[in-house]
């Protein structure tokens, strides 16, 4: 080997070695930045909102008619002790649908749909929504034996003592069907 060559093989090889000063080329910042003014460190966003959707449960016929039932029994039972406490309360059952007239507020309809196996309710104040039994705790990672089941609301995940604390401050207290 010629020594030019030599010297043309050791800057290649320099070169190949050589670091480089220039940052890579972008126009945004390393930092996060919000859209708004106002918001130049967000929060992160809060994704267990969104890890575990409620998803109904698979009822027999006969077990959603069960389950339905007591749940419709142990709200008229809780509501009726409210109408006892206000007289301007008034509850009607008739035919599985139950009327429940708050005078300033409206009349309340909860009934169950077999068919979809959920049960249904009208609101005055937020409108109407359709309940799906959900059980909780079943998952492999769960103890035995432990799996509690509500009436869940799957747009939102509110129960319908949510909806009843929220807009009525009623607590309807139910124990979990069994």
């Amino acid at each position: 080997m010629t020594r030019s060559s030599l010297s043309r093989a050791s800057s290649v090889v320099t070169r190949g070695l050589r670091l480089s000063t220039t940052r890579f080329l972008s126009a945004t910042s390393s930092r996060p930045k919000g859209i708004l003014p106002d918001t130049d460190d967000p929060e992160p966003p809060n994704v267990l909102d969104h890890a575990i959707k409620p998803v109904p449960a698979e009822l027999s016929d006969e077990d959603y008619h069960d389950l339905a039932d007591e749940y419709l029994e142990a709200i008229q039972d809780r509501l009726e002790e409210v109408a006892e406490a206000n007289d301007q309360v008034d509850i009607e059952y008739s035919a599985g649908v139950l009327n429940v007239t708050f005078p300033t507020i409206g009349t309340y309809v909860i009934n169950k749909q077999p068919p979809n196996k959920q049960i249904w309710l009208s609101s005055p104040i937020s409108g109407p929504k359709r309940y799906d039994y959900v059980v909780y705790g079943e998952s492999q990672a769960q103890k035995e034996d432990t799996a509690v089941g509500d009436w869940v609301y799957l747009r939102d995940g509110t129960t319908m003592n949510d909806l009843f604390v929220q807009e009525l401050d009623i607590d309807l207290d139910l124990p979990p069907p069994q």
